[in-house]
Parts: C-alpha cells; structure tokens; sequence
C-alpha cells in the first residue's frame, strides 16, 4: 500500500491513508497494539520541543541537500523536499499546522506533515538519519543560536556599565568587605567591577561555543550508516567547525548543554549580585539608588509602599537555572551508551534556562538604562567607619615606620575616636602626635575620601585615572566582540 502513496502535491491531499497517518507514528509498523493513550501523553515532548522547528528544519534541508550531492536521492525529490520544508517552517511560524502529541516530537510532527503533502517523496527525506542524531542536531543548533543571543545581551550590559563608569569615574562611594565600611572607592570602578564578571560570562559562552559546534548528523541511531553520505557537506552547509568524531558520543553527548548550563548559572549568579546590591542600595537607610516608578510596583495594603520587584525576581530566577543545571547532571548520570529516552528530559531545563536568562539580561539591560545614583548620599557616607584608616597606615609606612606596627597605631588612633565620640579629621594634631610623634599636619590630607581614591592610582585600582583606562579596555574589548558576532 505504501508504494500507491502519490508523490503529486495534489493527490496526496485525497489519500486514502491520510486519515490513519494523522493518529500514528511513524515507528509502528511492527506493533500490533495501538500507543496506549497515557503513554502517549507521557512519553511526548511536543510541548517543550516545539520551539525547535527552525533549527529542525534547517538541519533537514541540510541533510537531503546533501543526500541529492551523494546521488543518494534525485535532485527533483531534494528540490520537493527542500520546497516542502520551507512552506512547513512557514506555516507553523503562522500557526497553521496543529502539532500533535501522538506523534510525540517536533522531528515527527514535520516529517509526519511532510510526507502528508508530498507522499513517498516525503519519506526518503529520513535516509541515512535517526531520531537520535535529529535531535541532538536541533540540540546543539539551538544552543549555538541562544549562545549569540546571550552575549549580545551580555555585550549590551557590560557597554552599558562601562558608559556609567566613565560618567561617575570621579563620585565617591565607600567599598564594602562582609559588608561593613572599608574603603572608599570610585562608582565607576564599582561599575567596572560587575563589566569585569559579564567580560567573563562573555568569554565562557564564547569558549563553550567551540563545543557545542560539532555536527551529530550523521551518527544515525548510534554506529553511522551504510549510505555513502558526506558528514563535512552537512557540517559546512549548517556551519559547524567539524563533525563528531564519534557516533556514539556524537548521539548521547548532552556535555555541551551542561557546560552551557553551567555557564548560565555564573551569569545568573552574577545578575543575582548586582540586583541583591541595588536593593540594598534603593533602602532609605542607604539611598543610593533609584529607579523610575515605571520599574517598580505597589502595595496591595500600603499606599505608601514602592517595590523593586524587577530586581528580586532576578533574584529569585537564581536558583531555577541551577535547578536546570542539577536536572541534566542528574539525568545524565547514570546514561549508558548510547540514546535512552531519558535524555529527552534534557530538553526542557536547557529551553527554560535560555528563556529566564535572556529575560533577567533584558530586565538588567533596562534596569541600567534608568538607574539614577545619589552621589552626595554616597559620598557622605564613605568616609564612615574610619574607612580612611588603611591609608593613615600607608603614610605612617612612608615615614619608614613598619606595616604592623603602623597597623597598630592607627587601631590607637581609632580607639581614641570611638572614646571621644570624634571623627578622624576632628582629632587635633596634638591628640594625634600623643599617640605617635612622627605624625604631621601632612596627615589632614590623608584624611581625605578624596585623596585616599585619587592615591590609588596602580593598574586595576580605583582613582579616576585608572577607572578612565579601564573604560578604554572595555570599550576595546565591546569592539572586538562585536566583530566575532558579526561571524557567527
């Protein structure tokens, strides 16, 4: 009956079997039982693999293109199929397939639709290939694709911050250690500090990207085919650097989703940070941020009540990345060589992940675009908590004094200050030469929040001047990564 299938456009609308193609996979000609009905529910993947279509197709125009190069199937049936594929892709864009879960997955439904519109001409389209290297094709496309996404986000923030580090390169804020008052520092080198870690998230997801960019196709369900296929014509045709080496590996590999997953958390971990920092920062107590009311939400019971709730699910959606992280380590651990059905959970935590992070870098993205600072509140306060102490340290080593024995003059110094209830700079020069005589009316200077970031002034530190280099690098930096996109 197969062979009666017509291969016209036209004809294959009235095809007598149509209607029992519509309920059946495709794997089932041996069974003699239909899919009981409650394993078709569990065992689809529909509802999460959908969003493959795009790289499903390609990689199947990939795959009978180069089927028609090795004379494995006619030019005119390649030119059908490829046809076919492209008025499918497009009618799914715009809703006009129903995708079904009897036929489980998105590599069924397309190659079930395909062969429902061209007959037997349809069916050739899977020589030479298995599920098995389907899907890990579409695994990888997929991640190579939200791999660029991810860095232009990550690229847009890290640009941003470094376009507010040059801007506040000379505002003063006090550094924190286990979140006490330390040192004072620029807000630009503040800003640069977070540029610093997204620079890493950028390079991390580069790096990975050389791994994920291996072709599976070809692999077949785990030990190749005996068709004379050409693995380098699919992996120059759906750019990839080279093909698996193994088909084994090639098929069951889910290690590139773990290290982008992995890379995933650092970077939600690092958007985790900067938001629990901000909503420090936006409390009265501290006032040192603000964002725009459009970017905060009410009270249901307090009037008076303005929420950061944009910055506390960033938060929160932490911890559902490194849940999908720990989902596909445990999935994978215990996975013989070589496809288990199993696998198919690696499927839904490696789309969520994409999803959450590509919203939290676009709720940073915007958080950064408004973000007012409260620069007099922020230099007000980071000459408290003796924050200068380490500096009248340095000047006293500078009157060749040793370190530990300048430490333990200025914890005099202080000692004094906490006694009388002064301030460092309200300390006169006679209290000052009773606890040590080598200290002069020099030491006024050293007292200042001002000199004591200006005086930092090494590669890497916090004066003005080192901020301004740094900013330079960054923007270098954006510039050379914006090239490397540009090739992807």
């Amino acid at each position: 009956m197969m062979n009666d299938i017509p291969e016209d456009n036209e004809e294959s609308e009235q095809d007598p079997l149509d209607n029992e193609r519509k309920s059946k996979p495709l794997w089932n000609s041996c069974f003699q039982q239909s899919t009981n009905e409650f394993l078709q529910q569990f065992n689809e993947c529909i509802t999460v693999d959908e969003v493959f279509y795009h790289e499903d197709i390609a990689g199947s125009i990939a795959h009978v293109s180069m089927l028609a190069e090795c004379k494995i199937i006619e030019t005119h049936e390649k030119d059908l199929i490829v046809k076919t594929l492209k008025e499918i892709e497009y009618d799914i864009e715009h809703g006009k397939v129903e995708l079904k879960v009897e036929l489980e997955d998105i590599h069924m439904n397309i190659e079930s639709e395909l062969i429902r519109r061209i007959g037997n001409v349809g069916r050739k389209l899977h020589t030479g290939r298995s599920r098995n290297d389907q899907v890990a094709l579409d695994l990888r496309l997929f991640t190579r694709k939200h791999i660029k996404s991810l860095v232009q986000l990550l690229l847009d923030i890290v640009k941003q911050l470094t376009k507010l580090a040059h801007q506040h390169k000379q505002d003063i804020m006090p550094g924190f250690t286990h979140f006490q008052f330390a040192q004072p520092i620029s807000l630009g080198h503040y800003m640069l500090a977070y540029a610093s870690m997204f620079r890493r998230d950028i390079e991390r997801l580069l790096d990975c990207r050389k791994r994920v960019n291996e072709n599976p196709l070809g692999s077949a369900a785990l030990a190749g085919t005996t068709h004379p296929i050409d693995r380098y014509r699919t992996t120059q045709l759906l750019n990839f650097d080279s093909p698996c080496g193994n088909s084994l590996d090639g098929i069951s590999d889910r290690d590139f989703i773990i290290e982008f997953l992995s890379h995933c958390s650092i970077t939600v971990m690092h958007l985790s940070r900067i938001s629990e920092e901000f909503i420090i920062f936006m409390n009265p107590r501290f006032d040192y941020v603000a964002l725009p009311d459009s970017l905060l939400t009410g009270s249901s019971i307090m009037p008076q009540k303005k929420n950061p709730d944009i910055l506390e699910l960033i938060r929160g959606k932490t911890g559902r990345v490194y849940g999908n992280l720990f989902n596909i380590l445990t999935v994978m651990k215990s996975q013989p060589l070589a496809y288990n059905k199993d696998s198919q959970e690696c499927k839904q935590p490696l789309v969520d992940t994409v999803e959450t992070l590509d919203m939290c870098l676009t709720a940073l993205k915007l958080i950064l675009s408004n973000v007012q600072f409260n620069t007099s509140q922020m230099y007000t306060t980071a000459g408290q908590g003796f924050s200068v102490a380490t500096d009248i340290a340095d000047y006293l080593v500078k009157k060749d004094i040793p370190f530990r024995s300048c430490h333990e003059i200025v914890g005099k110094i202080i000692k004094l200050c906490i006694q009388e209830g002064k301030k460092l700079h309200h300390l006169s020069l006679e209290e000052l030469k009773q606890i040590d005589a080598h200290i002069e009316e020099d030491i006024y200077q050293v007292l200042s929040v001002d000199k004591s970031v200006e005086q930092k002034d090494h590669v890497g530190a916090t004066s003005p001047r080192q901020v301004q280099v740094q900013v330079e690098v960054f923007e270098s930096f954006a510039k050379d990564v914006t090239k490397i996109l540009e090739t992807l």
